[in-house]
């Protein structure tokens, strides 16, 4: 009977070990998307976000990089070889990154990702080195367009990424990435976390507030947006379907390298020849004031008006300028 009951407690006890639910076990179980990487258990974009318009009939289609996406039913995408999405305040990066089943990274995500495996303050190694991202002798569109002068309506005009030598098609600075496989987390374009600061530096400043990794802008709101912020999206692992669900629009032209500047095609859209005079400008020195950390739009400035669209595909939704 002793050795009876002890059978039966052993079965009984297999019994409910077999019919209990197992977590999926961390280390190598667990999937991302085949748009993001593994960090920890976070699931994070290889590439800055750009946007997809979700037009009335459900269909999708690339949404200007050069225009604030305030009033757009849009969701965020990782795409290599197209320009990232600027002009975005915080809430409109967590608005796009819901609409695709995702999330805003978190701080300590956004960190870890860009410090990748070996925990470097780059994300190719401790110390910097010029042009490995896109933060190395760019120009100020700022300066040669307005010769200088960072107000509202300026820092939003829908020309500025558009001139040479300013924001890069995302993952084409090859070797601005790391073991886990996410690119131009430092440089290129500011990045949006959920606690209302954008990190990494953009194409004109990587060190100012901080080096690299480390680069933290604090001085704004969560409305405010310019040309230079932009963001990425992360979820949590087994979160999201292996591949999105989501019928793809027709990919975004990638820029031309060799371009002369007279037909300035990104992304699927366009602008004439920008006619500024860029002599004697020393765009490669001059770092957006605004986006140091240093100084804060002052608070008569309207952080939500609209600006000037670059040729949008939907003419009938641009705003007036106030």
């Amino acid at each position: 009977m002793r050795v009876m009951g002890r059978l039966l407690g052993v079965c009984a006890f297999s019994t409910l070990f077999l019919a209990t639910p197992v977590r999926a076990q961390t280390g190598n179980a667990g999937h991302c998307p085949s748009d993001m990487a593994r960090v920890g258990e976070t699931c994070v974009d290889k590439y800055e976000a750009s946007l997809l318009e979700v037009l009335d009939d459900g269909s999708e289609v690339p949404f200007s990089p050069y225009e604030i996406p305030k009033k757009h039913n849009v969701r965020a995408v990782s795409r290599p070889g197209v320009v990232p999405q600027a002009y975005t305040s915080m809430f409109e990066a967590r608005r796009a990154c819901n609409a695709s089943g995702k999330r805003l990274c978190r701080a300590s995500e956004w960190k870890a990702a860009c410090r990748g495996p070996d925990n470097t303050r780059y994300p190719y190694g401790s110390t910097r080195v010029a042009g490995a991202c896109v933060d190395t002798h760019r120009v100020s569109p700022i300066m040669k367009i307005f010769k200088g002068g960072h107000f509202e309506s300026r820092m939003n005009d829908p020309r500025l990424n558009q001139l040479e030598g300013t924001v890069a098609p995302t993952g084409t600075a090859t070797a601005c990435t790391n073991g886990y496989g996410v690119y131009d987390m430092v440089g290129n374009v500011h990045e949006w976390t959920d606690d209302g600061i954008f990190r990494g530096g953009y194409y004109l400043d990587t060190e100012i507030n901080g080096e690299g990794c480390e680069y933290v802008t604090a001085a704004h709101a969560p409305v405010y947006h310019d040309y230079s912020t932009g963001f990425r999206c992360c979820a949590d692992v087994d979160s999201l379907p292996a591949d999105e669900e989501h019928s793809d629009a027709e990919e975004p032209a990638v820029p031309d390298p060799s371009s002369n500047g007279d037909d300035l095609r990104l992304a699927g859209f366009s602008l004439r020849e920008v006619d500024v005079d860029t002599s004697g400008v020393q765009g490669e020195a001059w770092a957006c004031v605004l986006c140091t950390g240093r100084s804060s739009a002052p608070p008569s400035w309207d952080l939500g008006s609209s600006v000037p669209r670059a040729l949008a595909p939907r003419p009938r939704r641009s705003r007036r300028r106030r």
